[in-house]
Parts: C-alpha cells; structure tokens; sequence
C-alpha cells in the first residue's frame, strides 16, 4: 500500500486528473488531457489484488465478485478523494481513478457563466447539467450546490454513486447519499426523498425512465431536482429523455417535461492559451418559447430558440466559444474543433453573422 499511496500522492502533486493501473504495464496520468507514462515499478497480478482488497469498501465487495466491476469512491489519507472503477481485463484487475478536488470551485474558478447561479437559485423545476465523459459535469453541479448552500436556507439531498465532492452545511443543510451505502439504488431513494422535505435534490445521474419520471414528479411538487445527463447538446438532451419512455408514452411525458423543465446545461471542455481548461456551455432555459416547442413537438426548433435567446441567457457552443475567443482565453483553431457548426464560426470571426436562427422560428 505504500506504493500506491506514493502514486496517488504523484498524480494529486502533478496535476493528474486521471490515473490508470493495470498488471504489466507502466503507470498512466492523464495531465492537461493528455496520457504519460510515469517512473514506477510496474504492477504485478499480486499487487493488484492486495490492493482490490484494501481500497474496495465492504458493502460493494459482493457485488464486485459478481459483476466483476464495481464503481466507489475512496478517500486516502494525506492525499485526496478519488472517484475510483476497478474492473478486470484479460482476466486481470485493472484501475481507473479520477482525483476529486475537496474544495468545490466556485464561478469564477470555473469560468462559468452568471446565469447559471439565477438558475441554480430557482424555486422548483428539473436542471440538467449534459455533456460527454469528462466534460466537467459533476463539477458544475457541485458549483450550483455549492452557491445555494452559500447563499439560501434550504434543505439539500443529493444521491450519487459515488459521493464525488463533499458538502459542508453552510447556510443550508445537507445529506449525501451514496447509492450501494445509504440507499439500494436511485430509484428507491427518489421514491422516499419527499418524505425527507427537501428544497432540492440532486440526482448523480439520469439512468432510465423511473429515475426521470421520479424526477418529474419531485418538480411537479414544488421541488428543484438537479442532475447529469449523457448527451452533446442542449436540444438533443430533450430528445435522449424521451428515448428513455416507451414509444405510446412520450406524449405525455413530453407534455409534462415542458413544464417541469427548468433548464439544459451542456458544456464541452477546451483548451485554454495558458495550458489550463475551460468550459464552453451552451444554455437552453425554458423560455415561453422553448415550452411551446416541446409542447407541440417541434423539437427539430430547440436549436434556433437557443441561438435567438440571447436576452433570456442562453446561448449555443458557438457563442460560448465565439465569446472565449474574443476573451483572449482560447485560439481560434481550439474553438473550430468545439464548435457544432464550424462553418458558421468561421464566419463569425469575419464579423459575418446569419440571422438563421430567427428565420427558422418565424
């Protein structure tokens, strides 16, 4: 175990966002998104299951054996907290670790945009923090929770799996769930959490149809559920909800999405001119608009509605990226490569701009 304490204590030093151990072969970080190789002696098969043994808590050993992969954060001492995936591949363990910082990031750290504290403020209504693997999400949410903790009297309750960035009760209380620990699984927490009277809950992720329909009903009564979602962009988010409900009952779950949503938050992660990484997000926020859009199911319209409302705080990856260009923090060239039209980014840095967006909802 002291080895591997001396390279989570390397990777938490060398500003490693990622570690990745497996049996024969060097020790990676992944630092600044790229992967290195590091100076350590190489893991044998014997290494790997003392420490399986040591790090994979009791309640998920079971299910470990079972499935052969399991999913738990782990705290070592002096170091850090890391959210951790073991699995095995050619018949060996492997490691996947991500460092999870201890202090929550605020705004300004993170470079995100105002809007999303109004937004993170708001009474009741689902929010949904989307984008890839990688892409920042949970950090985001952890800001949001963090602003009303520091600002607002609320009761909060969030259910990962696992517990990434640990709260303290500021002005609002705060209980953290891990699924597997506290709670069986998402969907039996979200059955018994409005009888724990919360302000706000926050969901991890958004895995299937019961865990959203839950969510829709916490918002239906007065709730603000905050929670991930796997999806490109902000419109596309609308359609991979709908996806998780049978065929005959996305009319109505479509109907009631359109008045429980709050706002879609989706951002991509780039590489800034001082080696660093920044967030361009793009935001839909459920405008009049935006609802009768949904309503009627004119879905293939979210983008323009995005593009056009700008006075209401949203704006599409090209405008995010447009702004962190014109900000001095990101190139040109990282910006095309982020963008979802490129060509019509290009434009913008020639000072052309279409009015495409309003064409289409007129």
């Amino acid at each position: 175990m002291e080895l591997f304490h001396k390279i989570l204590k390397a990777a938490v030093d060398g500003g490693a966002s990622d570690i990745h151990i497996k049996v024969g072969t060097p020790v990676i970080f992944r630092i600044s998104r790229q992967l290195l190789s590091i100076e350590a002696p190489m893991p044998t098969e014997e290494w790997m299951n003392n420490i399986a043994e040591n790090i994979v808590p009791k309640h998920v050993k079971v299910k470990f054996q079972e499935d052969r992969e399991i999913d738990f954060s782990y705290y070592e001492e002096g170091v850090g907290r890391f959210r951790t995936n073991i699995f095995q591949q050619r018949g060996s363990l492997c490691l996947a670790m991500r460092h999870v910082k201890t202090q929550v990031p605020d705004f300004e750290q993170l470079g995100l945009p105002h809007v999303l504290k109004k937004i993170a403020e708001a009474p009741r209504g689902i929010v949904l923090v989307a984008g890839s693997t990688g892409s920042g999400k949970s950090t985001t949410l952890a800001a949001m929770i963090e602003h009303v903790n520091a600002n607002s009297r609320k009761h909060i309750v969030t259910m990962e799996d696992p517990i990434e960035f640990v709260f303290e009760d500021n002005q609002s209380i705060i209980e953290q769930r891990e699924v597997g620990l506290d709670t069986v699984s998402f969907q039996s927490g979200l059955k018994h959490v409005l009888r724990q009277d919360p302000d706000l809950i926050m969901v991890g992720e958004m895995r299937d149809s019961v865990s959203f329909a839950a969510a829709m009903s916490a918002a239906d009564t007065g709730h603000l559920v905050l929670s991930t979602l796997h999806t490109t962009t902000a419109a596309l988010s609308v359609i991979r909800i709908l996806d998780f409900f049978k065929a005959d009952e996305r009319e109505q779950v479509r109907r009631q999405l359109a008045g429980t949503l709050r706002s879609v938050i989706c951002q991509r992660m780039v590489p800034t001119l001082d080696g660093s990484m920044t967030p361009a997000i793009e935001i839909m926020i459920n405008t009049s608009t935006v609802r009768k859009l949904i309503e009627e199911n004119r879905l293939d319209k979210l983008s323009a509605a995005i593009e056009t409302g700008q006075d209401d705080g949203m704006q599409n990856f090209n405008q995010a990226l447009l702004k962190l260009v014109q900000e001095g923090r990101i190139s040109k060239e990282e910006a095309l490569l982020k963008a979802t039209n490129a060509q019509a980014l290009e434009m913008n840095f020639q000072g052309i701009f279409l009015t495409e967006g309003k064409r289409i909802l007129g």
